[in-house]
């Protein structure tokens, strides 16, 4: 560790972004052979929950660039996975569906996420991970705090 620098073997920061790359690098492991990317699936998984979004509130939900949702999209589109207005209802925003094969692919896809989850959470009681939950929600919300405040 440089004088002023961070200790990376204590720092807390260090270790969500380590977890955050494991945790991304063994979804894409499971997904791939579904022929889907985290971002893929994210997207799908949104729709699902919250059927109507617009291509910025996918692109934000799935932590992407506008551009790169509208790529997605439009493949997803190809694909048969999601319909699109050819025009939009009110103002530019094309409120994006999940079709009934979207729906096949996500249950397959939710499936292998959910087998990483609780891989993921295997050593951990019940008590350990509601806490922990908790806490990585605490810190989100401290940030965005801060973030809204500047």
């Amino acid at each position: 560790m440089s004088q002023d620098g961070v200790d990376l073997d204590k720092s807390l920061g260090y270790l969500l972004k380590e977890a955050s790359s494991a945790l991304r690098a063994a979804m894409e492991e499971v997904l791939r052979p579904l022929g889907m990317t985290v971002t893929h699936y994210s997207c799908l998984e949104l729709l699902a929950q919250r059927p109507g979004l617009s291509n910025s509130e996918l692109a934000r939900g799935a932590f992407v660039t506008r551009q790169s949702m509208n790529v997605l999209l439009q493949a997803l589109e190809r694909e048969g996975d999601v319909t699109r207005p050819a025009a939009a209802p009110v103002g530019k925003v094309l409120p994006t569906r999940l079709t009934p094969r979207g729906r096949r692919k996500l249950e397959k896809a939710t499936a292998a996420v959910r087998s990483v989850e609780v891989r993921m959470l295997a050593g951990l009681t019940g008590a350990e991970q509601s806490g922990a939950f908790r806490i990585l929600r605490s810190m989100v919300d401290s940030l965005r705090e801060s973030d809204d405040s500047a």
